[in-house]
């Protein structure tokens, strides 16, 4: 079973026609809107192995009790949601299930709990409160008997072709889908996919994983030589650690956990806990600082399948997660040093910034008021220092401190908040992260936590459908592909093919001579975004010369070896 639970101002629905034949007619009375104000709305979708009832029922109701209790929210409505999940149990399991919940649900005399239509098409309208527990998802599974008698008695028994079927590719539905869908582009240029055996994690192919670690590379080099340091920590950590960090209670929606040898561990859902034992692992004193620790880590936090989308809302991600560690006087400096990082990192890409948001301390959070009041004031002067404009976004910070949010505009004139500068005086603490200073007195360094890219997943999606598929030359997975007209001047495209490699260390340049027309190898070419297509023939060849065409331009033109090998270098050493 999947839930996602919102605390709302207030739902309303209508029920407004039949979606399955099977289920009951409503009366008039239930036809009509209702409108329910200060609701946990709990949209729900039951699974095909949501089969131990009484389990499931047990875990969902103490689920919603828990969350209700938290929020103190006293109404509850039960929402039949199906497309959270694409594994759904049979609409009599389902409705045997909600109701059973309804029933034990009302028992609790605190609560009124109200239940949504089950198999009819709906119109609503809800206002979600936006605190940092307005919108939880939850899982819950539970091993039937013999589900695990058949697990651990009968492995021969496995139907591997059945298997087999199940874990297959899905296809992509594009029918709801835009033309520049990253997903679309994605498919044609062969660079990632998807497969239920590792729901929101992305298979990366070869095309796509130059993309990926072009990217990496590039934010590698910039930040050597802003005097980074770049370190790498594991992605599996003892929940002790999680503990003295908040991300175990906090943030616990989101974490996956695991064990080994009786000890309960996290895969990791942000990096800053793993740097700051790097940070302990050695004393420190003044002239360390400002301290700036890079890490591309990969982290997990636990989405519904249903709210997935691509590369723009995975489960598994990298982070081009930083680290700063310096004194108070320097902190203003390195907020701004950061700041302007994240714009020429925007400019690169030639992304559209939609705006900035400032947002202060949530409800649930660690660390004083004193802390608080400090940190808001810090990324407050950086960004009227720099006469910056931004939005207030009240009770929206990260749990141990306020944040800077860079919220970019797509091609589809969505808006995604990508980079982000969190100030930190509860971590430090928590950790009791010292240096030495002038006077040989122990003190407390200040921690900025900062991304640029923030999902590298996210950003490489917005990157494919911002280009249309047509990267930088620098960054395409294919930068050049040398195509013949007829086979009598393959020997002379083999020679150019072999004077590039030899004029270019590690260009991604490949060749087309198949024995077909010139247009058929072109299109091809052109549904790959190639930036460069060289056409040879007889001309060509007698002229001494190659025919360019650059990608998405009809326009071809004809220019020297030599000329074309030293431009291209620059394009791509320069990342232009």
């Amino acid at each position: 079973m999947k839930f996602l639970s919102l605390h709302c101002d207030y739902i309303k629905f209508k029920p407004l026609k039949k979606a399955l034949k099977k289920i009951a007619r409503l009366s008039e009375k239930d036809k009509k809107e209702k409108t329910i104000k200060e609701p946990l709305v709990v949209l729900t979708a039951v699974e095909k192995h949501d089969s131990n009832i009484k389990n499931i029922v047990e875990k969902f109701v103490e689920g919603i009790n828990e969350i209700a209790e938290q929020l103190k929210a006293n109404t509850i409505v039960l929402y039949p949601y199906a497309h959270l999940s694409s594994n759904l149990a049979s609409p009599e399991h389902a409705i045997n299930i909600l109701e059973k919940t309804e029933k034990i649900l009302k028992k609790n005399k605190k609560l009124k709990v109200h239940r949504a239509p089950f198999g009819y098409y709906k119109e609503f309208e809800m206002k979600v409160k936006g605190h940092p527990l307005s919108e939880l998802s939850r899982e819950i599974k539970v091993d039937t008997d013999s589900e695990q008698s058949s697990d651990l008695h009968s492995p021969s028994e496995v139907n591997t072709k059945q298997l087999l079927r199940e874990i297959s590719k899905a296809k992509l539905d594009t029918s709801k889908l835009k033309e520049n869908d990253h997903r679309i582009i994605g498919k044609q240029m062969d660079l990632f996919s998807f497969n239920d055996v590792a729901p929101g994690m992305v298979f990366w192919h070869n095309n796509g994983l130059i993309i990926r670690d072009e990217l990496i590379d590039f934010a590698k080099e910039v930040l050597r030589k802003n005097d980074y340091e770049l370190i790498s920590t594991p992605e599996i950590m003892d929940k002790k650690l999680w503990q003295v960090s908040g991300h175990w209670d906090k943030y616990k929606e989101n974490n996956f956990v695991t064990e080994y040898e009786k000890r309960q561990f996290l895969v990791k859902p942000m990096n800053c806990p793993g740097g700051l034992l790097v940070y302990k692992n050695s004393p420190k004193s003044y002239r360390d600082f400002p301290l700036r620790t890079g890490e591309f880590g990969t982290v997990h936090r636990h989405e519904l399948s249903g709210v997935l989308a691509g590369l723009l809302r995975v489960v598994e991600f990298v982070m081009d997660d930083a680290h700063v560690f310096c004194t108070e006087k320097q902190l203003n400096n390195e907020i701004i040093k950061l700041i302007d990082l994240t714009f020429f990192f925007y400019d690169k890409f030639k992304l559209n910034l939609d705006h900035i948001e400032l947002s202060t301390r949530p409800e649930i959070r660690i660390g004083t008021d004193k802390m608080w009041d400090k940190a808001e004031k810090a990324l407050e002067q950086a960004l009227k220092k720099r006469k910056i404009k931004y939005k207030l976004n009240k009770g929206d910070g990260a749990f141990y401190g306020p944040k800077i949010d860079f919220h970019v505009r797509d091609s589809l004139s969505r808006n995604w908040q990508l980079g982000t500068i969190q100030l930190d005086f509860s971590m430090p603490e928590r950790f009791n992260l010292e240096y030495v200073d002038k006077d040989n007195k122990r003190k407390r360094p200040v921690m900025l936590h900062r991304a640029i890219y923030g999902s590298l997943e996210r950003f490489i999606g917005i990157l494919i459908e911002h280009y249309n598929g047509r990267f930088p030359t620098w960054l395409a997975p294919i930068q050049v592909r040398i195509l013949n007209f007829t086979d009598r001047n393959k020997n002379y495209a083999e020679g150019i093919l072999k004077k590039l490699r030899e004029g270019i260390p590690n260009l991604r340049i490949d060749a087309d001579f198949r024995s077909t027309t010139v247009p058929a190898k072109v299109k091809d070419a052109e549904l790959q975004k190639i930036p460069y297509i060289i056409v040879v023939g007889d001309r060509e060849q007698k002229d001494n010369s190659i025919a360019v065409r650059r990608g998405g331009n009809r326009k071809i033109e004809k220019v020297k070896l030599d000329k074309f090998i030293k431009e291209l270098k620059v394009l791509i050493k320069e990342r232009k």
